[in-house]
């Protein structure tokens, strides 16, 4: 069975406190981007389960595409497996392959999307009949943004992101420019150079205006001191702006920086060759 994890943006993000168990409360717009996508194949390999399995030995995992650094058995495609295999035991081992063609640690969320498409295709293929609000419950085990890949469609998030909303939001008329300059941003570092703060006003609201407006309403908590540290985040930020985008923003903790444009004003070529840059429909 096959399926194919797309990336998100992040339509502002307020920062509002930090919780007492060391999480912070925030507001944002989330919005599925879904040209740009993973692929994720599961079948079934009766011959390599175990009887206990909870461990990687029950999964035969591949990798493909963009290189993920990092240690092959914190994915979250192996903990999604890990997580549903502790209270559904009958779960057979599995292949798994991804293919990575969203860059990772740029704010766009693809290893959430990974770790949550994995729970709902095993939740479907092995017919295990759980249902979304605990899919979404088993998806923030997994990380914050988890549980919005569950819904998958434009939702207004609270609480550590888990708390979603779906609304009323289509921008198929548009297109988007995603330009990732290739930095690696910690999201604890960024939480770490950030003052929580009440908004005068809900992003649930100010995304009700037109997009025109979006650009004096709407901002991201953390792109200011990511831009300090990273000046290129505003460069690509401007020349988006110089080249017609009605809005223009960081996307989560970074470095991906978006365009959102009239379909008919793309740019027609690339504005940084340099970086990894796509020109899509939404």
């Amino acid at each position: 069975m096959l399926s194919f994890p797309n990336c998100k943006i992040n339509l502002g993000l307020n920062i509002l406190r930090k919780r007492e168990d060391g999480f912070h409360d925030l507001e944002t717009i989330f919005y599925p981007v879904y040209k740009l996508h993973d692929a994720l194949e599961i079948l079934a390999a009766p011959g390599i389960n175990t009887p206990d399995g909870v461990d990687v030995s029950s999964i035969d995992f591949q990798l493909s595409g963009l290189v993920v650094d990092g240690d092959t058995a914190n994915n979250l495609c192996i903990k999604a497996y890990q997580l549903l295999k502790k209270d559904f035991p009958e779960l057979p081992a599995v292949r798994l392959h991804l293919h990575k063609a969203i860059p990772m640690g740029a704010g766009l969320g693809g290893g959430s999307a990974d770790g949550a498409f994995t729970l709902k295709l095993l939740n479907e293929k092995f017919h295990l009949q759980i249902e979304a609000p605990d899919l979404i419950d088993y998806a923030l085990q997994l990380g914050s943004d988890c549980p919005f890949f569950i819904v998958n469609k434009s939702c207004f998030a609270r609480g550590r992101g888990e708390i979603i909303k779906e609304i009323d939001l289509d921008l198929s008329g548009y297109s988007i420019v995603l330009i990732n300059p290739g930095i690696h941003v910690s999201t604890g570092w960024a939480f770490g150079h950030i003052i929580p703060k009440q908004p005068e006003n809900s992003l649930e609201q100010l995304i009700a205006q037109p997009i025109e407006r979006w650009r004096q309403l709407i901002e991201n908590d953390f792109e200011t001191a990511v831009a300090n540290a990273h000046p290129i985040i505003s460069t690509i930020k401007s020349t988006l702006y110089e080249k017609g985008a009605l809005y223009a923003s960081m996307s989560g903790s970074g470095s991906t920086v978006y365009g959102i444009f009239l379909s008919t004003q793309m740019p027609s070529a690339k504005l940084f060759p340099e970086f990894l840059e796509l020109h899509l429909p939404l």
